[in-house]
Parts: C-alpha cells; sequence; structure tokens
C-alpha cells in the first residue's frame, strides 16, 4: 500500500483556538495553548505526545528533568519525530497502531465504536448522536482513542487470534468471548488527572516522569519499554505484547484493540489484554484507594464533578496519602510543577459507562466530565490545604442539610419521601452542587492564610448560602397554604455556616 496521510505532517490533532494541527506543530509552536476535543479524546491524546516524549527523552532524576525544560523537551521530541517519520503513516506497508494481520476480521462501522453516536436500534436524541462520515484525522483520532478507551462487548470479531494457541479471546465453550474493556475506562469509567501548564509544551513537560518515578512504582517491571511503533506486536501474547504490557509504555498506549482502518469502516478485534487495579497496575493518571481489603478506583461520576475530589486528590500534601485516592501523577509531580511554575492547573476528566451482559455502552446519565481548577505555587501548603479542607466539608455538610430540608418539606406534605420526596431531594442537592461550581476556583483561590483570603471567603459563603435558597426553593414550592406552612417549616437555616470563622 502506499504510504499517505502522515500523522508528522498531516493536521489532525485538535487544539484549542487554533483548530487541528500535526505532531511536528505541537513541538515547534510554543503558543499552542491546549488540546481541544471531549475528554476522552484529550486523554488519549495526552497519553499519546507522553509517550513521544518519553520515548524522545526520559530523565534520570528531577535535576535532570529540570535542566530539560519544556523548550528542551520539545526540541528532542521534534528530533524523534524526524528519526521515526516513516512510523506514523496513517496508511501503508506500516500503518500507525494497526495491525495489517487483522484484515480477516469483520468490518465494523465507524459509528458503532463511538460512545456517542447511536447505531443499530438505539434511539437518536440529538444531532451529535447521529453518524456521520469522518475524514483521515477524525479517524486518526479515534484510532488513538480505542487504543485505551475502547467499550467492552461483541463488536469485536473475536473469531480472529493472532498468537498461536492464544485463549484470551474464548470463552469456556471455546467460542469467541466479548471483548474487555480498555484499561483506561475499566469497569464504569476511571477518573484521570494529569497537570496543565500555560502550554501544551509546558503540559507535557510537567507530566514527563523520570526513571526514578517510573523505578518507584513499583508496578512496571520493564520500565518505560519500547514505544509500539517502533515495534509493534505481532499478536496478542507474543513477547513484544507481554513486554508492553509490563511497561509504562503500554499503559500510555495499551493497544487493546487490533485495528485495521479502512474507507467504510475497521477491521475490528480485541488486543492486548491488560491487568486492572485490582491487580496493582494502573495507568498513573488513575486515582486508586490502596487503604482498604482491595484496591478502589475512583470512578467518573456526573452526579459529582471531578472538582469535588480535589482535596481527595491532593491528601497527600496533609500527610493523609495511606488514606484516600493518589494519583501517581500528581503525588509524583506536585512539588516540582510548585517549584518550577507561577501557576498549573489540575486537569480531571473521563466518561462514565454502563455495562450489561458483558456489554458497556453510554446512556442514562451517563456522560464525559472535565474539571480545570488552577492552583497558585505560592500559596500550596499545608495551612492552604486545611483550609480548603475545611471549607468543602463545610459545603459537604450544607448539601446533607438541603438534602434533609427537602425530604422533610415533602413529608409535611405527607409525600412519599423514600420515592418522590428522595428523588426531588437528590434533585436539589444536585442544582446546589452546579451552582456552586461556577464558584469553586474563587474559593480555592481564597484558602491562602491571609486577612483578604477571609474577607474573600466571607463574600463566598454568603453566596453558597444563597445557593442552598435558591435549590430549596426552586424544590419546594410554596404556591398553596399548605406548601407555604411546610415550606417555612422545613426552610435552611444557614446561620452557623455564617457565623463559622471562614
Amino acid at each position: 500500500m502506499e504510504n499517505r496521510f502522515n500523522l508528522v505532517d498531516e493536521p489532525w490533532i485538535p487544539v484549542a483556538d487554533v483548530g487541528r494541527a500535526g505532531l511536528r506543530q505541537i513541538f515547534t509552536h510554543p503558543e499552542y495553548r491546549s488540546l481541544g476535543g471531549n475528554p476522552v479524546q484529550k486523554i488519549a491524546l495526552m497519553k499519546l505526545l507522553l509517550a513521544i516524549a518519553q520515548a524522545a527523552v526520559t530523565p534520570e532524576d528531577d535535576r535532570e528533568w529540570k535542566a530539560l525544560g519544556a523548550e528542551g523537551l520539545s526540541r528532542r521530541c521534534a528530533e524523534y519525530l524526524e528519526k521515526w517519520h516513516d512510523r506514523f503513516y496513517l496508511y501503508g506497508e506500516r500503518p500507525f497502531l494497526q495491525m495489517p494481520a487483522i484484515a480477516a476480521a469483520a468490518l465494523q462501522s465507524y459509528g458503532a465504536v463511538l460512545p456517542e453516536v447511536s447505531t443499530g436500534n438505539t434511539t437518536v436524541l440529538s444531532q451529535t448522536q447521529v453518524q456521520r462520515p469522518l475524514d483521515d484525522a477524525d479517524k486518526a483520532v479515534l484510532l488513538v482513542s480505542l487504543m485505551g478507551f475502547a467499550l467492552a462487548g461483541k463488536k469485536t470479531d473475536n473469531s480472529i487470534t493472532l498468537t498461536p494457541s492464544y485463549q484470551g479471546k474464548r470463552n469456556d465453550k471455546g467460542k469467541p468471548s466479548s471483548s474487555k474493556p480498555g484499561p483506561s475506562v475499566a469497569h464504569m469509567g476511571l477518573l484521570h488527572n494529569y497537570f496543565l501548564g500555560d502550554a501544551i509544551q509546558q503540559t507535557l513537560w510537567l507530566n514527563l516522569l523520570t526513571s526514578r518515578q517510573i523505578e518507584q512504582t513499583n508496578i512496571f517491571s520493564h520500565g518505560i519499554g519500547g514505544a509500539p511503533w517502533e515495534l509493534m506486536p505481532v499478536g496478542e501474547d507474543c513477547p513484544v505484547a507481554q513486554r508492553l504490557k509490563q511497561s509504562l509504555m503500554g499503559r500510555l498506549v495499551p493497544l487493546c484493540r487490533f485495528c485495521l482502518l479502512a474507507d467504510e469502516g475497521l477491521h475490528y478485534s480485541e488486543g492486548l489484554t491488560h491487568a486492572s487495579h485490582k491487580e496493582g497496575v494502573t495507568d498513573p493518571t488513575v486515582a486508586v484507594n490502596n487503604s482498604g481489603k482491595e484496591p478502589k478506583a475512583l470512578w467518573v461520576n456526573p452526579e459529582k464533578r471531578p472538582w469535588r475530589e480535589l482535596t481527595s486528590l491532593l491528601g497527600f500534601i496533609g500527610h493523609e496519602q495511606i488514606q484516600g485516592f493518589q494519583s501517581r501523577q500528581i503525588s509524583a509531580g506536585l512539588d516540582r510543577a510548585r517549584d518550577s511554575t507561577a501557576t498549573f492547573a489540575i486537569w480531571s476528566g473521563g466518561l462514565r459507562v454502563s455495562s450489561n451482559a458483558g456489554e458497556q455502552y453510554a446512556s442514562g446519565s451517563d456522560d464525559f466530565v472535565e474539571s480545570t481548577i488552577w492552583l497558585h505555587s505560592d500559596m500550596l501548603g499545608d495551612s492552604w490545604f486545611a483550609q480548603l479542607k475545611a471549607e468543602m466539608n463545610a459545603l459537604n455538610e450544607l448539601a446533607k442539610g438541603l438534602y434533609g430540608r427537602v425530604i422533610g418539606f415533602y413529608k409535611e406534605l405527607s409525600v412519599d419521601a423514600k420515592n418522590s420526596g428522595g428523588k426531588l431531594a437528590a434533585q436539589a442537592t444536585h442544582l446546589f452542587w452546579q451552582l456552586c461550581e461556577r464558584n469553586f476556583q474563587a474559593l480555592v483561590d481564597s484558602c491562602d492564610p491571609n486577612e483578604q483570603g477571609r474577607l474573600q471567603r466571607q463574600r463566598l459563603r454568603k453566596r453558597f448560602a444563597g445557593n442552598i435558597q435558591q435549590a430549596y426553593d426552586q424544590y419546594c414550592p410554596k404556591e398553596t397554604a399548605r406548601q407555604l406552612d411546610a415550606w417555612a417549616k422545613c426552610r435552611p437555616s444557614n446561620s452557623k455556616y455564617l457565623k463559622q470563622e471562614a
């Protein structure tokens, strides 16, 4: 086949305020601010760019990392791309991240592997769910996303096995099995977290792991490993595949699906099967709590936006890292980010999915979520974190109080509190958190232990107390005499919250 559409040269990566850019542009344009696309695309593309960065240059320790800098990293990545230019063709003899040997697998439509697109007998609720033709740039983004975020189910043709005697794609009866979820999504949709800088190049530098950090994880027996485009596996369990499954590179670009792009769809089968967080292996960007009997992952929850997990992710600041969720990406890089930049952000996001009989899909309340919280390096410390944690605890108490007040309102009206009243109380609480989200960045900025921060927190507490009243009023009407009596009796009192020293 003719080599064409080289990902180094052709524009395909969505970039905010720019449009699409090729890999070379990403590493030669320091003004590019951030990646575009939906949260899954952002995570998948970030992991690919980090894989290129780790393959180009992996510093030994933090001293070498700091000496490298964002500019030095970008220069080395650009040189790396020129060296391996012929391995980044989307089509050709060695198509990027694809397996020509899987051409015998059945052809699947592109819409069938996009979680936001309705295919088959699925109801179309909005124009965004309609299947549309994909150009080469769209296919490239989809291919990279499928490497880690492919959903489980029967859409893969698992009758094709490339490694002789491999039984991982067969069920107990010896027939082709349903595919497993990609390691970046797992059972319900993992929440991923990484640092954001002022530009893409700085973001990559802030998230670049050193050899020492990789060694300290004690989960990658093959260390960084080799980039898959340098040497692709020839099967599901060949020696190259085994090394990828035990290396950092294999988590950045998991190859959980074997694909081959075609004009009308893609040949699609299960690829490499990776260990899960329950087996002690995770992406560095995933947060896991290891304090219980078995590891627990932090899942995407559209009802609890990622910004509400900030105190959990930063728990190690308050010396609580044994108790809560930890993201190796965040814990390994916070100190050096604080020492190297005036401001940086923590980005969190992912996709919530449901499953039934081995089939994964996005439906009902499932959705993409993402949050970006900017932090000032000169503020970070024990006192700042303690204040932020106190404010979040106070907001949680407000939310619990609101839930109880709405339940009480409907009990006064002799409405089934567990069913109708409980659902409305949950909706009121959700509305309260939605209203608070618009002021959360201001709350983070106000936790500086000085007089100005204290005054700002007092103003914010009045606003948050107002959010409680707004949510209560919206879900507890007072149009009739009985309603008015119940409304007045159960109306939330925020005086204690407002009188507390902020």
